[in-house]
């Protein structure tokens, strides 16, 4: 069970005419709810005015029938989940973020972390911008806007301003008469579009959020790609394209990604089972049982189950029903059990193979394998289908320091007894490339190989700092 998160999911649509685009873009955000779960929003475009919802919460919870009601219909609309790496959570930091300027309108969706925002905002400071939110998200949008004032036109304003930016960005953006999406040159969030049988383009973090809306993927949006829709069609811009080595987050694989998608040709199920598979080459034990820890665990247990023969099964149960908003009554009882129950009757006198997504702190794996202590589990052998955390991440995982990293600390023998496992084994960081069929990813958190410069300023509240600084 993780304790990281990912910083969103952006979801657009565009249709000939107007359309009831906030529902689709509501089926949108909910394929995408796994992506972040701190808040989300929908701006709609009805023939040139901007009407938007925006609130903290999940999906459900922020879009009921009433307030989808009193979304207009449209031609196009933009749409955003959001956990937050950069900025607290506060209805400030909301998006889409909306921007009027000289020009005329924008609306701004947002994946990713830009690597030099501080540098960025502190100029754009300097030269008198004033800031409503502590997401590097209005950062990109200053930029556009500024480069929007002497361009000719919005997308023109856009690849100007990926002259700017460094780090992860995959985009979407809406203006009066356009939706456009863009991908940083290095790749590191995944994109893509797709179309449905009469005529609208949608474009998602992920290829399962549009499935989820009756369309067809098309393709992945390339790194460094800007794709504009318009009345006139789609036009594809690859100016970008190419000036980097392509850096897909590898733990879009491990993790972050729901395992119906399929990124940049791979298909997240078959990654995470080839995990399994390395796992159980990498290190083989003798046992009973193989389980995964639901949901991201499911998948690399059943590759290890193939490659070892040792039967897999359901040992763990979560209960789905606990949401964001879950508050538990106070601190005597154990949020683990409450979600997640073990049954004991598949655990009980067993030597079990349990196999994660990671480990970060190691509270919850110690909590895991307790709970399949307690049902009678004769030996715990966890097994993680990624290799160690041991660096920061600065591209949109919510590891910002290697002190909370508990792989920065120990050994694995050290680690095992920590969360009272039998043993425990990680993947090889070589083995990565296993994953992605050869590919190539950005695995920076795990050997420190970074293709950006690092930020001078790493904390994730930086700019929340620096707002109570200048209160003060």
């Amino acid at each position: 069970m993780m304790e990281i998160h990912e910083e969103c999911g952006v979801f657009g649509v565009i249709a000939s005419e107007p359309i009831d685009v906030a529902s689709i873009s509501y089926y949108g955000l909910y394929a995408l709810q796994h992506r972040g779960q701190e808040s989300c929003g929908i701006v709609v475009n009805d023939d040139g005015v901007f009407v938007s919802h925006k609130d903290l919460g999940l999906v459900s919870e922020v879009f009921t029938e009433d307030t989808l009601s009193r979304l207009p219909k449209g031609a196009m609309a933009v749409a955003h989940a959001r956990y937050g790496t950069t900025g607290g959570t506060n209805r400030n930091n909301c998006q889409p973020i909306e921007v009027n300027h000289q020009k005329g309108k924008m609306a701004l969706a947002h994946n990713g972390n830009l690597s030099n925002a501080a540098e960025l905002r502190n100029e754009l400071e300097l030269s008198g911008a004033i800031f409503h939110t502590t997401s590097d998200t209005e950062t990109i949008a200053y930029i556009i806007t500024k480069e929007r004032l002497k361009a000719p036109s919005i997308e023109d304003a856009l690849s100007q301003a990926m002259n700017t930016l460094d780090g992860a960005y995959s985009l979407v953006l809406m203006s009066p008469q356009k939706l456009i999406c863009a991908r940083d040159p290095y790749g590191f969030r995944p994109l893509c579009y797709g179309k449905t049988a009469d005529g609208i383009y949608v474009v998602a973090s992920e290829s399962c959020a549009i499935k989820a809306v009756g369309a067809e993927v098309i393709r992945d949006v390339e790194p460094g790609e800007i794709l504009v829709f318009s009345k006139n069609g789609v036009v594809s811009r690859k100016e970008h394209c190419g000036r980097q080595k392509k850096k897909l987050c590898i733990f879009e694989y491990i993790y972050f990604a729901r395992p119906d998608s399929v990124i940049d040709g791979v298909s997240v199920h078959t990654a995470r089972f080839r995990a399994g598979k390395v796992l159980a080459k990498t290190h083989p034990v003798d046992a009973d049982i193989v389980m995964g820890v639901p949901d991201s665990g499911l998948d690399a247990a059943l590759g290890f189950s193939e490659e070892s023969g040792i039967p897999y099964g359901i040992g763990l149960i979560k209960n789905k029903y606990i949401g964001r908003t879950f508050i538990a009554p106070g601190d005597r009882l154990d949020k683990v059990k409450i979600k997640l129950a073990a049954i004991e009757d598949a655990v009980k006198g067993k030597r079990v193979v349990l196999i994660d997504d990671s480990i970060v702190r190691g509270t919850t794996s110690g909590r895991i394998v307790k709970l399949l202590r307690e049902a009678g589990a004769k030996e715990i052998h966890m097994r993680i289908s990624s290799p160690p955390f041991l660096h920061p991440c600065y591209y949109g995982t919510d590891i910002d320091s290697e002190e909370h990293l508990i792989a920065c600390k120990y050994s694995i023998e050290e680690i095992a007894a920590m969360i009272g496992a039998d043993t425990l084994g990680y993947l090889p960081v070589n083995d990565l490339r296993v994953l992605t069929g050869n590919c190539t990813y950005c695995s920076a958190c795990f050997s420190g190989e970074y293709p950006t410069k690092i930020p001078t300023d790493t904390r994730k509240d930086r700019f929340e700092q620096k707002l109570s600084q200048v209160k003060k």
